[in-house]
């Protein structure tokens, strides 16, 4: 029975570790990420946006920052895990900030969007891109099932910011719904 313990204890103990590994090395990719996005935004000129912006899965293609919690995060292209390492996912089904209509941003739980729970309505997120730096305020958050995609569609004319992550944040597993963050432009950039 004590090497039945032992063993338990040891597979258990390397499920930590392994996990660390992968956290540590997320945080990494997501570091170099967002050095990688400022690069770009210093070199940037910034103009109107462009009516057509292509980029390529995987890109670095701006930066999300979420005063509120302390949270600056590189955004790249796409939603799929290898994009999602790096940082916060933009789903290439939905446009970009200035081109009046629905931006989706995905990020996992436990790693960009952590504390992202604690925003409230008038909440500042800013998106900076090539073409420009966008203010959002927090509107509305919503708890929707998992396989829910009735919230990715067109919002146009109106321009819209949604976030989306996992939820219940807390728990162990694939999370089997989505906390959504619906937010507005503030001020003018259009």
């Amino acid at each position: 029975m004590k090497k039945v313990a032992i063993i338990l204890f040891l597979v258990g103990l390397s499920f930590v570790f392994y996990a660390g590994v992968q956290l540590k090395s997320n945080k990494q990719s997501e570091k170099t990420a967002l050095v990688h996005a400022h690069k770009i935004l210093e070199s940037s000129d910034i103009t109107k946006p462009p009516s057509h912006l292509s980029f390529q899965s995987g890109q670095t293609i701006g930066v999300l920052q979420i005063p509120t919690i302390g949270k600056e995060l590189p955004i790249v292209e796409g939603i799929d895990e290898d994009a999602l390492k790096n940082g916060v996912g933009h789903y290439t089904g939905t446009v970009y900030p200035g081109q009046k209509d629905q931006i989706l941003l995905s990020g996992h739980r436990d790693t960009v969007f952590t504390g992202l729970d604690k925003l409230k309505t008038g909440d500042p997120i800013i998106v900076e891109m090539q073409h420009g730096s966008f203010t959002y305020g927090v509107k509305d958050t919503a708890i929707v099932d998992g396989n829910d995609t009735s919230i990715i569609h067109s919002t146009a004319p109106n321009e819209m910011l949604i976030l989306s992550t996992c939820y219940p944040f807390r728990y162990i597993g694939n999370a089997p719904q989505r906390f959504i963050i619906y937010a507005e432009p503030m001020g003018d950039f259009e």
